[in-house]
C-alpha cells in the first residue's frame, strides 16, 4: 500500500496526523482538547501544553509546526479563545472640503 499523505492513494484515505488540536472552546478560561491517534490526552491551554502531552507520547523535541505531527483545528498555535477576533479600527473619514 502506498503512503500517500494526499488521499489518492491507499483507497482514498485521507492523511490525519497524529496528533489533533480541537478548537478553542468558549469560556472565562478557554482550552483546547488534545487528542493523539484519536485518543483524548487533555486539555491545553497553552501551546506548550500540547507540547508536553506530545512528549509524554514519546516525542522528546515536538515541532508543533510540523504538520506531519499536529494538525490544529479552529486555529493555529497561537489562536487560544473561541472569541472572533475584534476588527481592525479605522480612522473616520475626513468631510469633504467646503465650497
Amino acid at each position: 500500500m502506498n503512503d500517500s499523505r494526499d488521499g489518492t492513494a491507499g483507497g482514498g484515505d485521507i492523511f490525519h496526523p497524529p496528533v489533533v488540536v480541537r478548537p478553542p472552546t468558549h469560556g472565562a478560561k478557554p482550552y483546547r482538547r488534545v487528542e493523539i491517534y484519536g485518543r483524548t490526552v487533555g486539555k491545553a491551554f497553552t501551546a506548550e501544553d500540547v507540547a508536553e502531552f506530545v512528549r509524554r507520547a514519546g516525542v522528546a523535541d515536538p515541532d508543533l509546526d510540523d504538520p506531519d505531527l499536529v494538525g490544529w483545528r479552529g486555529g493555529g498555535r497561537t489562536v487560544w479563545s473561541a472569541e472572533p477576533a475584534a476588527p481592525e479600527p479605522h480612522a473616520p473619514e475626513a468631510p469633504a472640503p467646503a465650497e
